[in-house]
């Protein structure tokens, strides 16, 4: 992995901060590959459901960390990335980090999933509490 690799990875997830807390939907969804996931609350949740997710969400600040990437193949990587995200009606935070995949596509690179961690004050760190998102009724 070169060090422009690294760049475009670092700038692909500081896309993904600025665009979720700008409500930004579209650009969000840019980050992702067409098959990309998001693992939260006890599920993993497909691109096409990411919207309704957003949407349910509270809103507010995501701040992100530099994350640690390794590469996993010439066109394949892992990586996490620590995470605080203030809620913007409280100035409630939440910690934790996300554990991620990315590929290199026609477009650059691109999360193919993205799992969340929260760091609890008890010192636990999991997934969040399951069913904190309904799903739509399918």
């Amino acid at each position: 992995m070169t060090t422009d690799d690294l760049v475009e990875i670092q700038q692909l997830l500081a896309r993904y901060a600025v665009t979720i807390t700008q409500g930004d939907i579209d650009g969000l969804l840019a980050v992702f590959t067409p098959d990309g996931s998001y693992s939260a609350f006890g599920d993993t949740y497909p691109l096409a459901e990411f919207p309704a997710l957003v949407a349910a969400a509270p809103k507010g600040l995501f701040l992100t960390g530099t994350p640690v990437v390794e590469s996993s193949g010439e066109n394949t990587a892992a990586g996490t990335q620590p995470l605080c995200f203030i809620d913007q009606a409280t100035h409630d935070m939440r910690i934790g980090y996300y554990n991620d995949t990315y590929v290199r596509t026609a477009d650059g690179w691109r999360l193919r999933t993205r799992a969340m961690t929260f760091i609890r004050r008890s010192g636990a760190h999991d997934s969040g509490r399951p069913h904190a998102f309904e799903r739509p009724a399918v």
